[in-house]
């Protein structure tokens, strides 16, 4: 039933002029569950995660978000929700300190807790012996890690995140799939992951749903999406779905270029 569910939409539609966003999005996931939505930038995916977040109003369609209703509840839903988008907008004038203790404001955090939770994440993101600086002597991957660290700084039940391993080196990425499967497996948190990458979606995520033109088109575990697609592994699915044009966008994961 929808009500036990973390997730739910029903015929969501998103339109831009003549340019359809969004089509018909149906979405049914479970709390605790990792789920992965995954396609080429254009696909749909950020249009997605913005409608869910209650930033963006879809043309049609309804949902509910940790059991409140997009229409008319976007102020509880992002009590309960945490967000990092592809592309986060940081106060470059203000230390990692300082920015950490906005967000907790924000949410209207006690003192003790927003110190002690700074101080916590911090040192978790290893930003912790640059906690003084200021965010404009960041590089983009310690600002990535910053951006996480308020994504779930007010300990939201459902946390988005779109393209989170971007901007990351290899050790930065690993940090941020090891703190998701952490925050699924131990703390039961649901994450809905948007990403183009191979790898964060078969990696960390329990079921995957593929959006071509803003079309769900494909919805299961790995290997559920493999036999249905009559392949022998997640890259040959997605390459049977887009073509090969659009799977060299996509596999920059693999020495950053496909062998033909």
């Amino acid at each position: 039933m929808k009500e036990n569910l973390a997730i739910f939409t029903k015929d969501l539609k998103k339109k831009y002029g003549e340019i359809i966003a969004v089509n018909n999005l149906n979405l049914n996931i479970k709390s605790g569950e990792t789920y992965g939505l995954l396609g080429p930038n254009g696909a749909g995916k950020t249009t997605t995660v913005r409608i869910l977040n209650c930033i963006i109003k879809p043309n049609s369609g309804e949902g509910k978000v940790y059991g409140f209703d997009l229409a008319t509840q976007s102020n509880k839903i992002k009590k309960h929700t945490g967000y990092l988008p592809e592309s986060p907008a940081l106060y470059d004038k203000l230390t990692a300190v300082e920015y950490l203790e906005f967000v907790g404001e924000l949410y209207y955090l006690p003192k003790e807790l927003i110190m002690s939770r700074s101080e916590d994440l911090l040192k978790l993101f290893q930003l912790y012996e640059r906690k003084e600086d200021l965010i404009e002597e960041y590089s983009r991957g310690m600002k990535q890690r910053l951006c996480l660290c308020a994504a779930i700084f007010h300990d939201p039940e459902i946390i988005f995140l779109d393209e989170p391993t971007s901007n990351l080196d290899p050790v930065g990425s690993k940090m941020v799939k090891d703190l998701i499967s952490l925050l699924s497996k131990k703390a039961n948190k649901t994450i809905f992951i948007c990403t183009h990458l191979l790898d964060v979606a078969e990696e960390l995520c329990n079921r995957i749903g593929i959006i071509k033109e803003g079309i769900l088109e494909l919805e299961g575990t790995t290997q559920e999406i493999i036999a249905l697609k009559d392949s022998d592994d997640l890259e040959e699915a997605y390459l049977n779905i887009f073509g090969r044009s659009k799977f060299e966008d996509l596999l920059f994961w693999r020495d950053n270029k496909i062998e033909k």
